[in-house]
């Protein structure tokens, strides 16, 4: 069974469009794991705007699941991550003002870089996992961090599922491949939704985990956050 991890990036940019607290974070997170969620993933960024330290602190003693931070890994998210002791980081090469991630590592132009991270990451007993793109020369280098997983930048795949539902898939099925046969686990992310995700997951069906947000959250405003849950869990049966 793959874990669903659920992104709540979008709950706490509701949050702070107000200035109070209203939706709860925290509820929130609690109500995910209730309805079946296996995670939850935040992703601190350097300016706030959505999931704020504060934020990390508060909700490390409330999640009961597995509780993964993603993002760049400057000496501040290090010094947080450490602190906080999540079961998961993700590493991603998001530069401070970017609106959402877009890329995945180039791994082999940072490899002295990421490789210092991990070996931090692997002494706190911190599972690490960074996130790629298909490219298998790139994802073998990942290996020899000494990650214990890659995730896979998903963007491409949901772009092209509804024209042509198996040549998206394809490179994605070749990279989860190269990702196992160097004894990487693999997680993926990044516009999966309800149409796109059974599919993608038939295919790699030893996928460790998704992390869904957006799609999520935009997916809750119609059918209520425990509907959804379940129709994502759903996806991911078999």
């Amino acid at each position: 069974m793959t874990n669903l991890s659920v992104n709540i990036n979008k709950i706490a940019t509701l949050r702070n469009a107000r200035g109070e607290n209203v939706p709860d974070l925290l509820k929130v997170a609690a109500d995910c794991e209730a309805f079946g969620a296996d995670g939850i993933t935040v992703h601190p960024r350097p300016d706030e705007r959505h999931i704020r330290r504060e934020d990390v602190y508060r909700l490390r003693p409330l999640v009961k699941t597995e509780f993964n931070i993603e993002g760049y890994p400057s000496p501040e998210f290090i010094d947080l991550v450490l602190k906080v002791k999540p079961e998961q980081v993700t590493l991603v090469p998001d530069a401070p003002d970017a609106l959402t991630s877009s890329a995945g590592w180039n791994v082999g132009a940072n490899m002295d870089f990421l490789t210092s991270v991990v070996d931090r990451l692997r002494e706190a007993g911190i599972r690490s996992s960074i996130f790629v793109g298909t490219e298998t020369d790139n994802i073998q280098l990942a290996a020899r961090t000494g990650a214990d997983r890659v995730e896979l930048y998903t963007k491409p795949y949901a772009d092209l599922y509804p024209k042509d539902p198996e040549a998206a898939v394809a490179p994605f099925v070749e990279a989860a491949q190269a990702a196992f046969s160097a004894g990487l686990g693999v997680n993926a992310g990044h516009d999966l939704s309800l149409v796109n995700l059974e599919f993608f997951h038939r295919h790699i069906p030893r996928l460790s985990e998704v992390s869904i947000g957006h799609a999520l959250i935009c997916d809750a405003l119609y059918l209520g956050l425990e509907e959804t849950i379940r129709r994502y869990k759903d996806c991911l049966k078999g």
